[in-house]
């Protein structure tokens, strides 16, 4: 390791706080596993390794400086003859920083495999999507990566790699943990141990996950040659673990793509939709699949990323950037719509043709109570696309009081709330259409009238 360096000293505690000793490096690390959290800055780090002990009081010394390791959450475990070795406890020398030493007994002489456990902070991931859409685009090939950032000060070699998505609630920043002079504040004498711990909520969270985390693990295997590595993906509770297949080596200051997953023909939905209060004057794309087995997906929840979306545009396998779209986490079975953006290929406009009032109501003073307002509009829609494209434009009133006539190239509308409607049209390639609709609103005692002619 780069940083992180553990010793062994064959002598007991009160020899080492009583003389200087000669240090045993550590054997390089057996095994590491790094389980990773998506929604906070932490990582549960297991590093197996075998100590030779002596028989008696070993003592084992544990540096992080450089490090971003929450000294607080260290553990030890024996993994070998447990009921030959006894970890008594883990003392931080007062006014030494960055140290750690554990009081190791043990009832025989020989090598013993340990597993020592904390949390770090400035290892993280998140996932990213790209998006080849057919040449009809009614299908896409969507394929999930991963990417693991590595910037906790260690390197990790040949680490398996876990990922949880979920929410972890934590009261404390392994950061700001990890940062601290000293493990618990300003030094005092006698140095305390790690059972002081006990009712943080760093710790009770962390123990919590990782049980969970525990009982969902298997040992990892080895990828043929030229193949991607399988992601595998199990359900914890309300976590999700992604298990990347094999091992990697992931040094501090770097990143690593990984494949998540590579599907074919996932059916696709490509909408175009017009809401000038929304939207503006342009037309905006969506682009919705739904993450079930219908649709290819479904075996997991797909965590929140960002995906990029491609076109097949010619039969050489040349690509047309398409657009890009950020989404939250899609839970199995749930359908997922992606804005891509405005476009300059599909195109409405909206014309007012007419304006008028009537139907006057007066009051007893013969001052006006009500009238209606009378508005005609054309809508033009353009499709200069080689593909067939179905357009949905919505118009916003500005009251719940109106009535709608329609004529020309439309089938029918739909009202969506009290004062939206939505007007649906097919269009083929390189095609236009031209709707008209008058709408009628009603004002003052007009809305009388109306409530009568709604009923």
């Amino acid at each position: 390791m780069r940083y992180l360096h553990i010793l062994l000293m064959i002598l007991s505690l009160t020899a080492l706080a009583q003389a200087k000793v000669d240090l045993v490096t550590l054997p390089a690390r057996d095994s590491v596993q790094l389980t990773i959290y998506s929604s906070a800055d932490m990582t549960l780090v297991r590093d197996g390794r075998a100590l030779t002990l002596k028989e008696g009081e070993n003592a084992l010394q544990f540096s992080w400086e450089n490090t971003l390791i929450d000294p607080t959450s260290l553990e030890m475990l024996a993994k070998g003859r447990p009921d030959a070795i006894a970890i008594a406890q883990l003392t931080y020398p007062a006014r030494v920083k960055n140290v750690g030493v554990w009081d190791v007994r043990s009832a025989i002489s020989g090598k013993v495999p340990v597993e020592i456990t904390y949390l770090t902070s400035g290892l993280s991931w998140r996932a990213f999507y790209m998006g080849t859409l057919s040449s009809d685009e009614k299908t896409m090939h969507l394929e999930g990566y991963v990417r693991v950032t590595n910037a906790s000060g260690e390197d990790y070699e040949n680490a398996q790699v876990r990922l949880i998505v979920g929410q972890v609630h934590l009261l404390d920043e392994i950061a700001e943990l990890a940062r601290r002079e000293y493990p618990y504040g300003r030094p005092v004498e006698p140095a305390l141990e790690l059972g002081a711990l006990a009712d943080s909520d760093v710790k009770l969270e962390f123990e919590r996950v990782e049980k969970l985390a525990l009982d969902a693990a298997a040992p990892a295997t080895m990828p043929m040659a030229d193949q991607p590595k399988e992601i595998v993906k199990e359900g914890l509770s309300e976590y999700f673990l992604y298990t990347i297949e094999g091992t990697e080596t992931i040094p501090h200051g770097w990143s690593k793509r990984l494949l998540s997953f590579d599907v074919d023909d996932v059916p696709v939905v490509n909408l175009y939709k017009f809401e000038e209060d929304r939207y503006g004057p342009q037309v905006v794309r969506f682009l919705s699949f739904t993450n079930d087995e219908e649709h290819e997906l479904g075996a997991t929840p797909i965590p929140d990323g960002t995906l990029t979306v491609y076109r097949q545009a010619d039969a050489q396998g040349r690509l047309s950037y398409e657009g890009r779209s950020s989404f939250m986490y899609i839970p199995v079975g749930e359908e997922m719509e992606l804005d891509l953006g405005p476009v300059e290929n599909v195109v409405v406009e909206p014309t007012q043709m007419d304006f008028r009032t009537e139907n006057y109501r007066f009051d007893r003073d013969r001052d006006i109570a009500g009238w209606d307002e009378v508005q005609v509009f054309e809508v033009k829609v353009k499709n200069t696309r080689e593909v067939p494209v179905k357009v949905e434009i919505r118009r916003n009133f500005e009251t719940p009081y109106w009535t709608l006539r329609q004529g020309g190239q439309v089938d029918n509308y739909e009202k969506i709330d009290m004062d939206t409607v939505e007007f649906t049209l097919l269009l083929q390639p390189r095609s236009e259409r031209t709707f008209q609709y008058t709408l009628t609103t009603y004002n003052g005692t007009r809305t009388e009238d109306w409530n009568r002619l709604s009923r």
